[in-house]
């Protein structure tokens, strides 16, 4: 599904990724840990499309495309869904003209027509339930007025919507409390199929607990320096990060 090939990005000049190796097949959940600072995020950023980062060196495949040449919108039509660590909120927006808006968006961009507002209202009825969003959530601005904890869960409704064939949860887990984040979690699962696949960045093993990998790879100064599996996160979650920094510095340099 995803093959990232040395991929080297900057963010105002200074260089973030220095040569990102990832390949994800279909039906996998890979996790992706690391200390701040080491490009968690810009990775996620860079294979979104996010303008504020440039690509030096390397290439991405997304179903055999080039995801690189592709515009951000057309990233999301073709199937590649990013839930924010920090969800924004929009107001004067509904979350139900907004969710109308990108899944026709979606539907257009593969050919189809366009759902009937009935349909669309069904649709939207079934994920909110699926995912536990209150009914009330889902007919305000977009994100207003939400605690932490309904911004994360608004987040996978709108995963659900969108059916994306890989979702990037970029600390999806931050700020929230162990009953918040089995919420989530339990949404994510029951969104995942084996013609699917999902990049889980997170700090902590305990999401992994919820959410479970296949793979865990631990990025580091803008490289990916140790892939195992999940038995990694729980390691890491006993000795921290040091030892990897330690060993990473001394194959790559400081």
């Amino acid at each position: 599904m995803l093959e990232v090939r040395n991929l080297h990005a900057t963010i105002a000049g200074k260089e973030i990724l220095k040569g990102i190796n990832l390949t994800i097949n279909d039906g996998e959940i890979h996790a992706i840990m690391g200390p701040n600072g080491s490009g968690k995020s810009t990775l996620s950023a860079v294979l979104t499309g996010n303008p504020l980062y440039t690509v030096t060196e390397g290439s991405v495949l997304f179903n055999g495309k080039d995801l690189l040449a592709m515009k951000p919108e057309d990233r999301a039509r073709e199937g590649l869904f990013l839930s924010f660590q920090y969800p924004v909120e929009i107001p004067g927006v509904s979350m139900v003209n907004f969710m109308k808006a990108a899944v026709n968006s979606k539907r257009k961009y593969e050919g189809l027509e366009p759902l009937k507002a009935g349909d669309f209202m069904k649709l939207m009825r079934e994920k909110r339930e699926l995912v536990g969003l209150d009914s009330k959530l889902a007919h305000r601005s977009v994100n207003e007025g939400f605690s932490g904890g309904e911004k994360k869960r608004n987040e996978i409704f709108q995963m659900a919507m969108l059916e994306p064939k890989l979702s990037i949860l970029d600390e999806t887990d931050s700020g929230l409390d162990v009953d918040a984040m089995r919420i989530v979690a339990e949404g994510v699962n029951k969104l995942f199929t084996p013609e699917k696949s999902i990049i889980v960045i997170t700090h902590y093993e305990r999401l992994l607990d919820m959410i479970k990998p296949q793979v865990v790879h631990v990025l580091y100064n803008g490289r990916i320096v140790r892939t195992e599996g999940p038995s990694l996160a729980k390691e890491i979650e006993k000795r921290g990060y040091d030892w990897i920094k330690e060993e990473a510095d001394k194959e790559f340099g400081k």
